[in-house]
């Protein structure tokens, strides 16, 4: 599903980078969004602040991701051989600005053939809308 037309550009900022890790930096103002990108690498997402956003997948009419945590939160998210991830975006539902890391595992080996369910800590919680409509449904 690789697209050029989406950047491959998980933050605004780079803030580090060596033939092994990337690091991003994504600022969202309040109510400010980060457009449509896609993930071409394993990944590991870090909060140092508490935050709600929600996210968008390209395709779906609705934000159908929310995300609510508290500092320190972590997702590392594998993308796979067949990567990269659907293009989506994020908007920030605070009235204060938010930043969160990413961190890109370049130099490595993808260990699965396919995408793999996010794998988050405890300290916050990530919810997909779709999931629990085609749950509640008969």
């Amino acid at each position: 599903m690789a697209n050029d037309r989406y950047p491959p550009n998980p933050g605004d900022t780079l803030i580090f980078e060596n033939d092994r890790v990337r690091v991003w930096s994504m600022p969202l103002a309040p109510g400010g969004m980060f457009d449509f990108h896609q993930h071409h690498y394993d990944h590991l997402i870090l909060w140092p602040d508490a935050g709600r956003t929600e996210g968008q997948d390209l395709g779906d009419p609705e934000w159908s991701l929310s995300l609510d945590v508290t500092p320190g939160f972590a997702m590392f998210k594998t993308v796979g051989h067949s990567g990269p991830l659907r293009p989506h975006r994020i908007r920030n539902l605070e009235d204060r600005s938010i930043t969160h890391y990413i961190v890109e595992l370049i130099g490595e080996p993808f260990p699965s053939p396919t995408e793999l369910p996010g794998a988050i800590n405890t300290r916050g919680q990530l919810t997909d809308r779709r999931s629990q409509k085609r749950q509640e449904r008969p």
